[in-house]
């Protein structure tokens, strides 16, 4: 994710299986530092997984998710957005050690056709001093609104939130995330 509002999207073209593994993750890891609470339409990328019967031209190498092209994960992985909170969320990001490679793993089985997006782990969000939680407030028409503790700024996700204040929040200085009842 290289730009503000990334052109891509990821699916699945057949199923994923729950627990399987993509990566590693190429380059410097800055996952949610675009994400905004908008989804932005844009180009879409399908990939194959080589579980399955090879109905939609699918190709096995070495075990891997393919794209339409027989590209590996290395060439899109990157292209896979920030999920804005759990219920889109299909994977998470995931590193063996601490300061290891990372790479993406289904949280359940991606059927076809659903967009590919990737939060962090709970120990992975820990290690990056990424907030792992955010408490929901409700404005005047009874909406879910995550409020920014440091400088109010409010947002529809909690993803959003989270990387807000990893990311772009001048007033956190790289504080711990706080909950409003602090």
């Amino acid at each position: 994710q290289t730009s503000r509002a990334p052109a891509i999207s990821v699916s699945a073209e057949s199923c994923i299986p729950a627990g399987l593994r993509l990566g590693p993750v190429p380059g410097t890891f800055k996952l949610g530092k675009y994400l905004s609470d908008r989804k932005e339409p844009g180009l879409k990328k399908k990939v194959f997984s080589c579980a399955v019967t090879p109905v939609f031209q699918v190709r096995m190498v070495r075990g891997e998710l393919v794209d339409e092209a027989g590209s590996s994960a290395l060439e899109w992985i990157g292209l896979i957005r920030a999920a804005r909170n759990s219920q889109e969320q299909t994977l998470e990001a995931v590193a063996d050690l601490p300061g290891g490679q990372i790479f993406y793993r289904a949280l359940r089985d991606v059927q076809p056709g659903e967009e590919l997006t990737v939060w962090y782990s709970n120990p992975l969000a820990q290690w990056f001093d990424i907030p792992v939680t955010a408490t929901p407030t409700h404005d005047e028409k009874g909406e879910e609104r995550y409020i920014c503790w440091y400088c109010w700024r409010t947002f529809k996700y909690p993803n959003s939130l989270k990387a807000h204040v990893h990311f772009h929040c001048a007033l956190s200085h790289g504080r711990p995330f706080l909950h409003h009842d602090h």
